[in-house]
């Protein structure tokens, strides 16, 4: 199997353990069950009728209006390359970001003292849950002014959300786990890798803006990769914001194998 026939196969598999699936022909949209992200569209896999037009994009996104949830959309350019064109008619801005898999051999750095893997009653969770959300709120790697409070208010504003609840329920499953660097209590970094048939994908790596620049991210990252690899994962991959960062992400031994595109309305 190639590496990019790996990934599709990871792409569809992993939403599947937390969500339904509804089949638009050459697009399958996937619809949560329960807290956590909302999901999105993908191409279905061993499609074999004609490719996805701006019709079939129309018409998931008018069922992703009814839900109420994102009218997202995610492939892979090298795997779908016609759908570009029929999302991009369909009135959606698509991003490029390379789509990058780590060399198993690369050596590992030192452990960061202040990052830990964390367990499913760790009183963190929820704080680490939080800290994307802050640090996706200021885009870029830039020091910023969000720190502790924002995470905060955000932690405020998820308590009652299931979400640290259906997380907590995935880790004991062996499902996601999940890193956060610490210091004097407080997460300032976070990110999460989801194992599934001996591929897994860091995602979610975020740093609050006050704490930037302090190599966290990539810190959490190796931490997450020597996870994976303890647990036997054979394939780990991300998908990096843009080329500086997947610049830095090269120190880690990723390298680019193509480039995934997402589409979402404003």
């Amino acid at each position: 199997m190639t590496t990019l026939n790996a990934l599709e196969q990871y792409y569809d598999g992993v939403p599947r353990l937390g969500a339904r699936t509804e089949d638009f022909g050459p697009l399958t949209l996937f619809v949560r069950e329960g807290a956590g992200w909302p999901f999105y569209a993908r191409p279905t896999p061993g499609w074999t009728g004609p490719a996805a037009t701006t019709a079939d994009v129309d018409r998931v996104r008018a069922r992703q209006r009814e839900l109420g949830v994102p009218e997202a959309f995610e492939w892979v350019a090298e795997t779908t390359p016609a759908l570009r064109k029929a999302v991009e008619e369909s009135g959606l801005e698509v991003h490029a970001h390379p789509l990058m898999v780590q060399d198993p051999t690369a050596p590992a750095p030192a452990p960061h003292p202040a990052v830990r893997v964390l367990t499913a009653d760790d009183p963190l969770l929820s704080a680490a849950l939080a800290v994307p959300h802050v640090a996706f709120a200021t885009p870029g790697t830039a020091v910023g002014a969000a720190g502790p409070a924002e995470l905060a208010a955000q932690i405020e504003a998820s308590l009652g959300d299931g979400r640290a609840e259906s997380v907590a329920a995935r880790i004991r499953a062996g499902h996601t786990a999940l890193a956060a660097a610490v210091t004097e209590g407080t997460a300032l970094c976070s990110g999460l890798h989801n194992p599934l048939n001996g591929v897994t994908e860091v995602a979610a790596v975020g740093t609050l803006p006050s704490a930037r620049r302090q190599g966290l991210g990539l810190a959490v990252t190796a931490a997450l990769v020597a996870d994976a690899r303890a647990r036997g994962v054979e394939t780990v991959f991300l998908s990096a914001d843009n080329e500086d960062v997947a610049r830095l992400y090269s120190r880690l031994g990723f390298a680019r194998v193509a480039t995934a595109l997402i589409a979402e309305a404003g």
